[in-house]
């Protein structure tokens, strides 16, 4: 007979062996309608490069917020990191966080600062010293191409631009995973290829990363791992995979 300490060991080992990212039979279910996600498991190894697609409603955006710990699974498992993020409280939510960086296709950046203060108020959030932050953010504008750029307003920046400062924003924290949810919706091809080229060197140095897109053209040029929703469920999950919406 195991003892509870013997049954967590074995438990936080099995979980820690299925992936950075892993859930085990997921469920969302909204007040009415079809279930948001319908029983999907999916397990993502440390440092791997993810595309998830698939059309609006296949349950793409409630698969991030759940992961975002903005929602909770209504049956099922969500671990990250370790984490049973069912089990997170509310007041460790922030520090749990801290590990993800997140990029919208809206960049949702601060307006009324300038493109240093953008990304060292992800800094003050978990109070790095002022010596970090002077540290930390001319490297990071550097990594994405904006070293001569920390003085300006972001209606000063090209849409391409204010998305590298929300990637910078994003990265600043050094996170183990990053969540892209449509990075290139709002940019030209030619900006699009520039941010991917960004996260795939950022993948590169070892962090994980997920991609919600629906650039198809993107997709079937990287040639990384492919999975496809529909519905509320898994329909396939390629190494090397292509967009495929098709029934």
């Amino acid at each position: 007979m195991l003892s509870k300490q013997e049954k967590r060991k074995k438990r936080e080992k099995m979980i820690e062996e299925q992936g950075l990212i892993f859930l085990d039979k997921v469920t969302k279910s909204y007040s009415s309608g079809a279930p948001a996600l319908n029983g999907i498991s999916l397990h993502i190894k440390k440092g791997e490069f993810v595309f998830i697609v698939g059309d609006s409603g296949s349950g793409k955006s409630t698969l991030i917020k759940l992961l975002l710990r903005e929602l909770t699974a209504t049956g099922g498992h969500v671990y990250v990191m370790g984490h049973d993020l069912a089990r997170l409280r509310h007041r460790q939510i922030p520090k749990y966080r801290r590990n993800l960086g997140v990029v919208f296709q809206d960049f949702r950046l601060l307006k009324d600062r300038n493109v240093y203060d953008n990304v060292a108020f992800a800094q003050r959030i978990i109070e790095k010293s002022a010596k970090e932050i002077r540290r930390n953010v001319p490297a990071v504008l550097s990594t994405v191409g904006l070293a001569g750029k920390y003085k300006s307003k972001p209606k000063q920046l090209s849409g391409g631009e204010q998305q590298r400062v929300a990637l910078a924003r994003a990265l600043v924290n050094k996170p183990s995973i990053l969540l892209a949810d449509e990075p290139t919706g709002n940019l030209d091809p030619k900006n699009s290829w520039e941010i991917m080229q960004l996260l795939e060197e950022i993948n590169e140095n070892g962090t994980t990363v997920l991609v919600v897109t629906h650039n198809r053209d993107i997709v079937n040029a990287m040639h990384k791992r492919v999975i496809t929703m529909k519905k509320g469920v898994i329909v396939s999950d390629e190494e090397e995979g292509e967009y495929n919406d098709e029934d």
